[in-house]
């Protein structure tokens, strides 16, 4: 079954879209945690971003950046948040690959993503060992 997100691409379901080329589409969240929360999506349907192919990454980052100059330049946000959830543990609701755009103003009451935590400096070194011990060496 096909993503709202490709239903949308496919012109089956309204979208306020905010800039489109051949390979991204972004448009309006239609639940906003702030005015212009926008999404940034792949015209191809895949869940993620392990999934993703790197001219896709490339795509939807080049948008994700023309979109939020676009947005700072309309809108005069304080700050943005840039979100990319994968997986139901970490939020994501539409299995096809998204970024979110989150315009953000001094002391408004937007979502923050986290709590920041702690840690010591032998638990990180550990820690970046076993992510790098299976970084792929060959290709991006």
């Amino acid at each position: 079954m096909a993503s709202v997100f490709s239903r949308i691409i496919r012109g089956e379901l309204p979208a306020a879209k905010v800039y489109e080329d051949d390979l991204t589409l972004a448009f309006l969240d239609i639940n906003p945690a702030s005015p212009g929360h926008t999404l940034v999506i792949c015209k191809e349907e895949y869940p993620g971003l392990i999934e993703l192919p790197a001219d896709l990454i490339a795509a939807v980052a080049q948008t994700t950046q023309r979109v939020a100059k676009a947005i700072q330049t309309a809108l005069h946000p304080d700050g943005f948040n840039i979100v990319q959830n994968n997986g139901a543990a970490a939020g994501q609701v539409v299995f096809h690959y998204h970024v979110h755009i989150i315009p953000r103003w001094e002391g408004d009451r937007a979502i923050s993503y986290w709590r920041p935590g702690t840690s010591d400096p032998e638990t990180l070194q550990v820690t970046a060992a076993q992510i790098n011990a299976h970084i792929d060496k060959e290709t991006p």
